[in-house]
């Protein structure tokens, strides 16, 4: 068991847990040598296209790829060249919902006050699809993320509710996360392992 799990099971404070989560998991993905980070991408990508081949084309929301995230973009690419349409998520203020701006190959792209970066305009979409980046996740579908809160308290105000796909490596599993109320669970996982339906 990783010293955060047991931690956590001596109860701690959850913010405190979290962060220690966030930075065990966050360098264990840093630390994945290319050629298995590569390896478990494709598989993950494979896994992501087969679940999504059958489905109408919608609209598709996804992060740009941060310390070493799976990358989207290449099957999002293929995606749109099936008459999706993509879209990317866009923090406007600080602790409210998120907008989510049009995204291409060819889109202008600016930076967010984090350096990430984002669609230029104002044009937004309403996704369909959500792909949200995981850096810790559990078997019951839900997920710790940077910090700030954004993903949970976007969903929590689109409806309809778009499908919450959760992408990340199986390091990120744990036995739990130990959600907080406000948390919203996932509808699906992708890892290298393969899909889990969770809805």
């Amino acid at each position: 068991m990783a010293m955060s799990e047991l931690s956590c099971n001596q109860g701690p404070d959850p913010a405190a847990f979290r962060s220690i989560v966030r930075r065990e998991r966050i360098a264990a993905r840093l630390a994945l040598p290319r050629a298995e980070h590569a390896r478990a991408s494709a598989l993950i990508e494979a896994g992501l296209e087969s679940m999504l081949s059958s489905w109408p084309a919608q609209v598709i929301a996804f992060c740009w790829p941060l310390r070493g995230e799976f990358d989207c973009r290449p099957l999002v690419e293929r995606l749109l060249h099936r008459g999706w349409r993509a879209a990317q998520p866009v923090v406007i203020a600080p602790a409210t919902p998120m907008v989510f701006r049009p995204w291409t190959p060819a889109a202008a792209m600016t930076t967010d006050h984090y350096g990430i970066p984002i669609p230029a305009g104002s044009d937004t979409l309403a996704p369909d699809v959500v792909l949200l980046p995981l850096v810790a996740f559990d078997a019951m579908g839900y997920r710790i993320g940077y910090g700030g809160g954004y993903f949970d308290r976007t969903l929590a105000t689109l409806s309809p509710r778009p499908y919450a796909i959760g992408v990340g490596f199986e390091l990120a599993r744990m036995d739990s996360v130990f959600p907080a109320d406000h948390d919203i669970r996932l509808d699906a996982i992708v890892t290298e392992s393969g899909a889990s339906l969770l809805s």
